[in-house]
């Protein structure tokens, strides 16, 4: 497991079984057991807190990282390995997350 990687997840109801994009640092999936995910969605609205992606990303068709939809899970609730999403676009999601949590410095950072 490492930043930006793309899994699916069995998580509790109502999100169910669904891609994550992972947010925690690369450090902390060896110790700890909980961490931080964006769920991934087929519902796009074009909005600053989304963050495309399709099969570049291996995604199957076009979908959405929603940083509004940030949440801490479980380890055990990871299935399977999908991808990492391309480097380029890691400035895009840091960017997502500062207008999900309102983070100005986030918002105007270069990519």
């Amino acid at each position: 497991m490492r930043q930006y990687e793309i899994w699916w997840a069995d998580l509790p109801k109502p999100a169910g079984r669904r891609p994550v994009l992972l947010l925690s640092r690369d450090d902390a999936y060896g110790v700890l057991n909980k961490l931080v995910a964006a769920e991934i969605t087929p519902t796009i609205r074009h909005i600053p807190i989304e963050v495309p992606l399709g099969k570049t990303a291996g995604m199957p068709r076009p979908c959405v990282v929603n940083c509004d939809n940030l949440r801490t899970i479980s380890k055990v609730h990871l299935v399977e390995r999908i991808s990492r999403i391309p480097t380029r676009r890691i400035g895009e999601v840091k960017r997502a997350v500062g207008y999900a949590l309102a983070w100005d410095e986030l918002i105007e950072a270069k990519s």
